[in-house]
């Protein structure tokens, strides 16, 4: 199973941020099939890739370390394929949606950690 993770802190409102990171994900072309005020799961549309390499996005965004002015999240990409290769579908989205967290112009990035 690939599995890639990554920490943001992120000078956004917590109230802020989940709106917003539901629009990215969408614009990402990834189907949020649920959220609540600390988690979002996403999921790529079927027909694209074989099922196997559907990615799944999960973002946990941690409200008891949440300020007015700073919150911390977790991103997590992960599907069933084996990473055999270092260019595998599933770093490709991750690094993708990686990116588009990194430039977005709602909020500033303060730190990022790829794990």
């Amino acid at each position: 199973m690939a599995r890639y993770t990554c920490s943001f802190v992120l000078s956004v409102s917590l109230d802020h941020l989940q709106s917003t990171l539901v629009d990215l994900l969408q614009g990402a072309g990834l189907n949020v099939q649920y959220y609540n005020a600390d988690y979002i799961m996403a999921r790529e549309f079927p027909g694209t890739v074989p099922f196997s390499k559907l990615v799944t996005v999960e973002v946990l965004i941690d409200k008891t370390t949440a300020t007015q002015t700073e919150t911390r999240m977790n991103l997590v990409a992960k599907n069933e394929e084996l990473p055999l290769q270092l260019e595998n579908h599933c770093r490709q989205v991750f690094q993708f949606i990686k990116q588009e967290i990194e430039s977005s112009r709602h909020w500033n990035l303060i730190e990022s950690i790829a794990g």
